[in-house]
């Protein structure tokens, strides 16, 4: 295999591969990417044997092979190559040897063979349709901050994608909760998504998406199996398995009487939250939320060090009500809000607390209430 490459192309390339090995690994091949070059392109794939990328790039191929490097120092000679240099990549299958060459550096570096490389079993795909990255970025950015880092309730480490009926019209949605706080979020269901089965994308796989989504604009294919979720650009294709595990039935939890309606500016009270939780201790953050008409008092009493109270004019007509909350939740999900206000849901002191932006219900969340 011998190829010439341009470094910028082909830092963007491996760096989407690599992030997908884990550090340590005890079966070698999978600290490696596999490096196949072939007609105008070379492609790079990496796997922790749950996800898999697939990135291509285009190339000069003066030879078509085959080979697998260790993907973490790859990654790292190609980043610290100058820019707009052509980087000269040749394969030596007797030596079981790649030599990385841009002007006056050369690397040499140990290969494992190819066969070697486990490539992901293709899937039966039951739904393929396709939809914009921004819609798709939305869905995930605004429900990834709610999945639970619970090992042992592993069917909430990730956010759940189904088909669900909003208000009479079918939806594509979005859905993660760790038991303290909930995010639902919808989007218009695309055309050929109807059959698509419910499926538990994992917390790595989320964030490894996020790098595909940057241009708003781009269609995204997407193919939903039972055990496997895909998502492709025309350079990028990542693959993943779903979580084996059944989802809770999240509707349950989403309240629906809840008639004390505080409306505030978002980023005000975010950033109000965020002062006074200063003082808290760690262990609780506990922030208390005294309303009355027209007043929002947000207070934090932590006897080891100190007190902290902040007053905001928000719009509430309802009865007085004293209610507590997380800080850090209360942080993360006002961050959620693109538009200019939040309206928060009251019912008791004890009861869940909805939130929305402004008259939007496209994106609810739901957070339990703590003792203060």
């Amino acid at each position: 295999m011998k190829l010439s490459i341009e470094r910028g192309t082909l830092l963007k390339a491996v760096s989407q591969a690599q992030s997908v090995v884990e550090r340590r690994n005890t079966i070698p091949i999978l600290s490696n990417v596999l490096i196949e070059a072939e007609g105008a392109a070379v492609r790079f794939r990496a796997t922790d044997l749950d996800i898999e990328v697939l990135d291509t790039a285009p190339a000069q191929v003066h030879q078509a092979g085959a080979t697998t490097v260790s993907a973490v120092t790859f990654h790292e000679i190609v980043r610290k190559l100058p820019d707009g240099a052509l980087v000269e990549l040749t394969a030596d299958s007797t030596s079981n040897t790649l030599k990385v060459e841009a002007g006056r550096a050369q690397f040499t570096l140990a290969t494992l063979p190819k066969e070697d490389f486990p490539v992901m079993a293709t899937a039966e795909y039951a739904a393929n349709f396709t939809a914009t990255a921004g819609t798709l970025k939305r869905l995930f950015d605004k429900s990834k901050f709610a999945i639970s880092t619970e090992e042992t309730r592993y069917y909430l480490n990730g956010v759940y994608m189904h088909v669900a009926d909003a208000g009479g019209q079918p939806a594509l949605r979005c859905v993660a909760t760790d038991g303290h706080r909930l995010a639902r979020i919808d989007a218009p269901l695309p055309p050929k998504a109807d059959d698509m089965p419910g499926v538990i994308v994992p917390r790595k796989t989320v964030g490894e998406l996020r790098k595909l989504l940057e241009d708003d604009d781009a269609e995204i294919a997407v193919s939903v199996s039972e055990t496997k979720v895909r998502f492709a650009t025309p350079d990028i294709t990542l693959t993943s398995k779903v979580i084996d595990g059944t989802f809770p039935d999240y509707t349950r939890v989403i309240p629906v009487g809840n008639t004390r309606k505080l409306e505030v500016d978002a980023s005000d009270f975010a950033r109000a939250v965020d002062r006074v939780a200063t003082v808290s201790s760690e262990r609780s953050r506990a922030v208390k939320l005294a309303l009355e008409e027209d007043r929002l008092t947000l207070s934090v009493n932590a006897p080891d060090s100190g007190a902290a109270e902040e007053e905001l004019a928000v719009s509430y007509g309802d009865e007085p009500l004293e209610i507590g909350f997380n800080a850090k939740y209360l942080l993360e999900i006002a961050s959620q809000v693109d538009r200019e206000n939040a309206v928060f849901l009251f019912n008791s002191a004890g009861d869940p607390t909805l939130m929305r932006e402004g008259s939007d219900d496209s994106a609810v969340y739901v957070v339990m209430p703590m003792r203060v």
